[in-house]
């Protein structure tokens, strides 16, 4: 898979996520802290990565920040993106299965590395929920937006 990844910072935790996703078998395209010479704000990292995932060039992105709730709010501006914020590994599976998220959300300063595990552990067991009620949440979304999601 290939997961757009920023950070705002380059810090341990973001450096142990690189390398796990990369021990996973992903193919990791990097903005911000993470990639020399790119700009690092999280604003404008957390865009460049969920704009990946919004043209289809990345499957995934996960965009880290210190709280994490910059990179969320930056990356959900970009239409298509349904980035989650997550501190567990209860919330990360619940924003794969309810909301079909499709970038998740990190904070630098929370997230530890046997934390940073578990949580991508589930994320990446997550799948979307094919309920109908679910569906209709994620579709609505999409109108929200301005975009028609159809069922999914």
């Amino acid at each position: 898979m290939r997961i757009s990844v920023s950070s705002d910072m380059d810090e341990p935790v973001a450096r142990a996520l690189l390398d796990e996703l990369r021990v996973r078998g992903h193919n990791v395209l990097t903005h911000g802290a993470l990639s020399p010479g790119d700009d690092p704000r999280w604003a404008v990292c957390s865009e460049a990565a969920a704009r990946e995932v919004a043209a289809g060039t990345a499957d995934q992105a996960i965009v880290c920040c210190w709280t994490g709730t910059g990179a969320s709010i930056a990356a959900n501006k970009v239409p298509g993106v349904r980035a989650a914020l997550c501190t567990d590994a209860y919330t990360a599976d619940g924003a794969r299965r309810w909301n079909d998220a499709n970038a998740l959300a990190l904070s630098l300063r929370l997230t530890s590395e046997p934390l940073l595990k578990e949580i991508l552990d589930a994320w990446f067991a997550g799948e979307p929920s094919g309920d109908a009620e679910d569906r209709g949440n994620v579709a609505h979304v999409g109108r929200l937006e301005g975009r028609d999601q159809g069922t999914g």
